[in-house]
């Protein structure tokens, strides 16, 4: 009989409650996920109780307000609170999103809940591992390759190819959408997920590449391009509002294009 059995870090329990702050009024309560590689505990569902008149609007604000009246020991990402950086996604209320972006009010119900990306291996809190993401987008090569003399000023483009770019150049990297597809949650080693593959269109699309056919040799394999199934869930939770999905239907349509 087969007996499966989850990693102790997947076995999660209740944490501590820290307890409402004095003299508050007006309260929105977090359950955050906890877990410290270095204590031998299985991880925990903390809860604060954030006061909203001495914080800011956003999930991130509520994030830093615990970690700097509370609890210091709350690890997570974060940089620009703008949106741009990516570094703090976490999949808050059931969603990936970027704290920064998530507003403590737009949260359904009374409880925010936080965890880190899902099913990548956790650092620590809400601190995923992201470095096979990473791996995967350095393997796409990422960066403008020609085989013409470089001209002394610059690469030209007209203005209807730089608008090919629209809706690609804008990925963060923040890694929402590939954490939020089944296909790469179970084919991570082999397949490169939404985020890297709509990086790669990017570059398959700029006129001002002339590696196109070395870059779709690179992705002709049955995972790392073909096992995007369209579920949707990549441009579902987007927090740029970009389309994933479609951008990998392009790359099949040039896959196909160039055998015909």
């Amino acid at each position: 009989m087969v007996q499966l059995t989850l990693p102790k870090n997947s076995k999660m329990s209740e944490g501590k409650n820290w307890g409402k702050p004095d003299g508050a009024t007006k309260l929105t309560e977090f359950r955050i996920y906890r877990w410290n590689p270095d204590d031998g505990k299985t991880p925990t569902i903390d809860t604060y109780y954030v006061d909203r008149d001495d914080c800011g609007p956003m999930v991130l604000d509520g994030l830093i307000w615990i970690k700097n009246k509370i609890d210091p020991t709350l690890t997570f990402r974060r940089s620009c609170r703008e949106g741009i950086c990516g570094s703090c996604a976490m999949n808050i209320d059931g969603t990936n999103n970027l704290a920064c972006l998530k507003g403590m009010d737009e949260v359904m119900g009374d409880v925010v809940k936080i965890y880190p990306l899902p099913h990548l291996p956790v650092v620590k809190d809400l601190v995923p591992d992201l470095t096979n993401f990473y791996t995967q987008h350095r393997s796409i090569e990422p960066w403008l390759q020609t085989t013409t003399t470089q001209p002394e000023k610059e690469w030209k483009q007209s203005r209807e190819d730089r608008e090919k770019l629209d809706g690609l150049y804008e990925c963060i990297l923040c890694a929402c959408c590939s954490t939020s597809c089944p296909s790469y949650w179970w084919n991570s080693d082999r397949y490169l997920g939404p985020a890297v593959l709509l990086q790669a269109y990017r570059w398959l699309i700029d006129s001002r590449d002339e590696a196109t056919g070395e870059r779709l040799d690179n992705l002709e394999d049955p995972f790392r391009l073909y096992r995007c199934h369209t579920i949707m869930n990549c441009a579902q939770t987007c927090p740029k509002g970009l389309n994933p999905a479609k951008a990998i239907a392009e790359v099949k349509k040039m896959m196909v294009e160039r055998r015909v």
